[in-house]
């Protein structure tokens, strides 16, 4: 049995990927439909980028993999891009169409993650990302983190973008005009991470390893490297109810969790609120003043 979907065969619909906890079940139907209608406003997000596809066969409740090169099975219709790995080129996948997102529901990837850089220019990033991940439960701290970091950001002349995980934590991100290469990016974020620390030491980290951290929240950089990714936003985390990253105003931080819409219940926000960061690629800004202001 299987059901078409944006003209792509989903087979095995009823496969059931979440397991009903306090939210009903999903399965792969609901996911595919679900990633066919946010098609319209992700794609902006995440066109043109290439991915890392984190599947879950057998659902969240089973192993899962992450998956850099095509597979050889992959369609035609799916548009790919030839990177550099240390292990020599590689080619993967690319979404450019509801058409793909829609195939990747049918091959189980729940996530897909994304470069900060796109097929235009690889090696020169178009975002900054701070990623704010609590060691301990409560979001007091990593509400407050946040906050921290926006306002860094700001004294630093740069206009900043907010949106959910759909996990544990906050993403605070600038848009880039693709000029420096990720070696200077991640330097600057760097040196604003650590300007964090020194201010609020008993709050922030740098230390990854979480037995390190205490109850401290890891202000994380390291995402903004050559090849390394990030949840777009609108994408599915593999968590209970199926939540997915969402992007939020900096007035709603303090109203909307990092896990706080789901596929069930994002489409009642967008009916009600723009997307926050429709305007992101009309505000992309290049590093050069707030190097000089950070000196």
């Amino acid at each position: 049995m299987s059901v078409t979907i944006a003209g792509v065969d989903v087979s095995k619909p009823q496969k059931v990927l979440f397991p009903a906890t306090e939210t009903p079940e999903v399965t792969k139907e609901d996911l595919a439909r679900y990633y066919a209608g946010i098609a319209t406003i992700m794609l902006p997000h995440v066109r043109g980028r290439p991915i890392s596809m984190q599947r879950f066969p057998d659902g969240i409740e089973g192993p899962s993999f992450y998956e850099k090169r095509v597979p050889r099975h992959f369609p035609d219709f799916v548009a790919t891009v030839q990177v550099r790995t240390a292990d020599g080129p590689q080619r993967q996948v690319m979404i450019e169409d509801e058409a793909t997102l829609v195939y990747l529901a049918q091959q189980a990837c729940l996530t897909p993650h994304t470069w900060l850089s796109t097929a235009a220019d690889l090696d020169h990033p178009d975002q900054l990302i701070f990623d704010l991940d609590p060691t301990v439960p409560g979001l007091g701290a990593v509400r407050r983190a946040t906050v921290m970091v926006g306002e860094v950001l700001d004294d630093l002349g740069l206009r900043t973008f907010l949106k959910t995980t759909g996990s544990r934590g906050y993403h605070v991100v600038v848009p880039l005009r693709p000029e420096a290469d990720f070696e200077a990016v991640r330097a600057f974020a760097r040196t604003v991470a650590e300007v964090l620390v020194r201010r609020a030491p008993d709050l922030l980290t740098l230390q990854s390893r979480k037995k390190k951290r205490g109850d401290r929240v890891l202000v994380d950089v390291q995402r903004n490297g050559y090849g390394q990714t990030a949840v777009p936003p609108y994408a599915v985390r593999a968590r209970p109810g199926a939540p997915v990253a969402v992007p939020i105003r900096w007035d709603e931080l303090s109203r909307i969790e990092p896990a706080g819409h789901t596929i069930r219940t994002i489409n009642r926000r967008l009916a009600q609120v723009q997307d926050p960061w429709q305007v992101f690629s009309e505000h992309r800004q290049d590093l050069t003043r707030a190097r000089e202001r950070q000196a």
